[in-house]
């Protein structure tokens, strides 16, 4: 629970959260039918979406995990990407869908894009459970989106606030710091 505090608004209840992933996970499992389909999940905060969005499939799905670190303009280059845990299998000959909480300025995935591009896969797509175009600095093709959301600071279904509120079942606004 978000002390009363902090909270400004839900933005998506959790009724409306279900609703959506599984009318996106219907659009995935149409496409990739028959194909070899592996759902890569970013840590730590697609966890929650791509474990809601998996069990929403009709398809077979591998999955596979890893975990980036970017640094802002404060620390090193804005942009500046690394990757913390790379993944545990090839994506060769695969068709990949990488899973994200959140697109922003679309920088990260950007990397992200371009380092897995270079394995040899089928196919690369995008699925996000946020899309926030209005801070987007490059260009990307999200394939699937669940919301479109505006600039607002955001907790739950694997956003967090200090490490705080993914495990929120709904999307809500936090107040911004006066």
């Amino acid at each position: 629970m978000i002390p009363p505090a902090l909270l400004d608004r839900v933005l998506f209840t959790e009724e409306q959260v279900n609703t959506r992933v599984a009318e996106v996970a219907a659009e995935i499992s149409a496409r990739y039918r028959g194909k070899d389909l592996k759902l890569i999940g970013v840590l730590k905060g697609s966890i929650y979406f791509l474990t809601h969005l998996s069990r929403h499939l009709t398809i077979p799905v591998k999955i596979d995990i890893l975990a980036i670190s970017s640094f802002s303009a404060r620390w090193q280059s804005p942009g500046l990407v690394r990757i913390e845990k790379d993944l545990d299998e090839p994506i060769e000959g695969q068709d990949v869908l990488i899973i994200e909480d959140i697109v922003d300025t679309g920088l990260t995935l950007r990397y992200l894009l371009q380092t897995l591009a270079g394995r040899g896969p089928n196919s690369i797509a995008i699925c996000t459970l946020l899309d926030r175009t209005s801070k987007r600095l490059v260009q990307l093709p999200v394939e699937y989106r669940c919301f479109e959301i505006d600039d607002s600071f955001v907790v739950g279904c694997g956003l967090d606030h200090r490490q705080l509120y993914r495990n929120l079942p709904y999307i809500a606004a936090l107040r911004r710091p006066e």
